[in-house]
C-alpha cells in the first residue's frame, strides 16, 4: 500500500524505490510500535519526508540537518501556539524517542 501510495512505479528493478519504500516502511511501523495517534503518525512521517528532502534537495550536511530537527522540535511540550511549532501533538517523551529513532 505504501508503494501505491509513493506512486513507485519500477519497485522491483529501482534500487532508489526499494530504498525509499524501506526507509518510509520502517518509520511508519516504529511510530507503529510507539502507539502514535493518526495525527502523530502523520507528523512522524512528514518529518521524516522533511529531513530526506534536506539532504537530497537542499544537500546539507548530516550536521546542518541535524540543528534543522532541533529547531523544528523546539517547543515541543509548551502550549500549543507558534513557539511549539507543527508538533505540538508530540509530548516531550515522544519527541526525545523520535529523535533517538532519526
Amino acid at each position: 500500500k505504501l508503494a501505491e501510495f509513493l506512486n513507485f512505479k519500477q519497485l522491483k528493478t529501482s534500487l532508489k524505490e526499494a530504498i525509499l519504500l524501506d526507509y518510509y516502511t520502517s518509520g511508519f511501523w516504529w511510530a507503529k510500535e510507539m502507539n502514535f495517534s493518526l495525527e502523530q503518525l502523520t507528523g512522524f512521517m512528514g518529518l521524516l519526508n522533511f529531513l530526506l528532502e534536506n539532504l537530497s534537495d537542499k544537500h546539507m550536511t548530516l550536521g546542518d540537518n541535524i540543528k534543522e530537527l532541533g529547531r523544528t522540535m523546539a517547543g515541543i511540550g509548551g502550549a500549543h501556539s507558534e513557539e511549539s511549532g507543527d508538533l505540538f501533538f508530540f509530548s516531550v517523551e515522544q519527541a526525545k524517542a523520535v529523535i533517538d529513532y532519526l
